[in-house]
């Protein structure tokens, strides 16, 4: 290139300290690039992240074939119909989230919780079976169970499969674990919904049947399906069974009592006492056809005495 008029001619000089300045910027970012890989920033891979039997990835297939980001956040992407999930794993725990997404259309209560404690993998990821050292630790249950538990969601029942949840958890699992690095911003609000009157502890330390008010406790000791029907609400039962015929998560309770219930080897019983009884303390036992197992956990008689079952029984039989 040519300069007019005899000029001092600059431009190879110029084109230099550009080109300079080009290779500074991209060395700069191919240096910083690689450090995003360095195993210091100790951030967390989905391979290597388990819950039961599946990993991360997994679970964010999951994720992804319900379209659960359609209604939710997660590490800052997503809709905001519903609750950011970034960190629901770490503030509520594994129980929690074990009793909520099977029947996602009622919120646990603490009798929900200390149900899924009774199982092995639930007791590992937590670090503990007792239930209110668990809310000690996951102040996010906590407060779920106080202020919500027992209530209906605005989220419908979804058909998860047990290994989808297993999947599920795993992912949520690996997002907890993740290193955001500030994002997304946490957000401040002073909504909250009106809690009751007893403590999560006390919920805890009570068991599935808390006391009820006096009137409430002369009224149900007259009527066994009254109070069938008290306890079926606080153990959250109907968050998967509906009081008519209708499928939810579990089969609908109308007309079940002596009826013919199909079983999935094929073969048929009739549902009387018994078969209720069992069907509560051991769900799998007689498994009804059309429905996957190890969905529901079992009620052992820990978590409902005998005349508590008595008064359930009653209350499915008036329906």
């Amino acid at each position: 290139m040519s300069c007019l008029n005899g000029t001092d001619c600059r431009e190879t000089a110029k084109r230099r300290t550009a080109l300079a300045i080009l290779a500074l910027m991209l060395a700069i970012f191919l240096i910083l690039s690689l450090w995003s890989f360095l195993p210091s920033r100790q951030q967390a891979l989905p391979t290597l992240i388990h819950y039961g039997e599946a990993d991360a990835v997994q679970g964010k297939r999951v994720f992804q074939a319900y379209n659960c980001m359609g209604c939710h956040t997660i590490v800052g992407n997503g809709a905001y119909f519903g609750p950011d999930l970034t960190r629901i794993y770490a503030d509520a725990g594994p129980a929690w989230l074990a009793a909520f997404l099977p029947s996602a259309a009622g919120w646990p209560t603490a009798t929900a919780i200390q149900v899924q404690l009774q199982n092995a993998t639930v007791q590992k990821e937590a670090g503990t079976a007792d239930p209110q050292e668990y809310l000690t630790r996951y102040p996010g249950a906590a407060e779920r169970v106080q202020q919500r538990g027992g209530r209906h969601t605005l989220m419908p029942n979804l058909p998860l499969q047990a290994s989808e949840i297993t999947a599920l958890m795993a992912f949520l699992k690996y997002t907890s674990a993740m290193n955001t690095e500030g994002w997304p911003p946490k957000p401040h609000t002073d909504r909250r919904l009106p809690a009751p009157a007893q403590s999560v502890a006390a919920a805890a330390a009570a068991g599935p049947t808390s006391a009820p008010a006096p009137a409430a406790a002369a009224a149900d000791a007259q009527d066994p399906v009254a109070l069938g029907k008290r306890l079926v609400g606080e153990l959250g039962c109907v968050a998967c069974h509906a009081t008519d015929q209708n499928r939810l998560v579990g089969p609908g309770w109308g007309g079940l009592s002596d009826s013919t219930v199909a079983l999935a080897d094929g073969t048929s019983v009739t549902a009387d006492d018994n078969y209720l009884i069992e069907s509560i303390r051991q769900p799998d036992a007689k498994l009804v056809a059309g429905y996957p197992p190890h969905v529901m956990p079992p009620y052992d008689s820990t978590l409902i005495n005998e005349s508590d079952m008595k008064a359930i029984v009653a209350y499915l039989r008036s329906l």
